[in-house]
């Protein structure tokens, strides 16, 4: 039953788009006061206008109740099982306070992931070290600084003993 309504429902979108795309617009009716031969036409002297307007109506209209059993049928063919709608239960792991899912199976292995507990544990150790190391740096840095300021300062002292020396009085 679906494959049918699904192909009556396309074929309705089709039949749709081309008389959608044979209708002439609102300023066709101009040409023909030009000589256009009205009463020469296939759908007589008022022209293809209504009939093109009433088969467009009437697919749309087709188009409209095809989408309505669609939805229809897809709503009496989805189920859903027990089992996917359960709820998953929360359960809180030792030595944490968040609670989390439960895992899927009963035999299920604890997450492999390190808890805050242990990666505070291995980070302690790290950082005596880290912190000398880095003031050693900052000593380095000092002292490269210390050293650029006096020869800035000679430099100046002797810029300067220069300057005065060359001044005329």
């Amino acid at each position: 039953m679906e494959k049918i309504i699904l192909i009556v429902h396309m074929l309705t979108a089709l039949g749709i788009i081309g008389l959608i795309l044979l209708q002439q617009g609102k300023g066709a009716e101009a040409g023909a006061s030009f000589g256009g031969g009205a009463s020469q036409t296939v759908f007589g002297s008022s022209g293809s206008g209504n009939f093109f307007s009433r088969t467009t109506a009437i697919l749309a209209t087709v188009f409209f109740v095809t989408s309505f059993g669609l939805a229809v049928v897809a709503k009496q063919n989805a189920s859903v099982d027990q089992d996917e709608a359960a709820m998953p239960t929360l359960v809180t792991q030792p030595g944490s306070d968040v609670p989390s899912e439960a895992p899927a199976g009963e035999d299920a292995n604890v997450s492999d992931l390190p808890t805050l507990d242990e990666v505070a544990e291995d980070a302690a150790g790290e950082l005596p070290a880290l912190e000398a190391e880095v003031a050693e740096q900052i000593e380095a840095a000092a002292e490269q600084v210390e050293a650029g300021a006096e020869t800035l300062q000679n430099e100046a002292a002797a810029a300067a003993d220069k300057a005065s020396e060359e001044k005329p009085q």
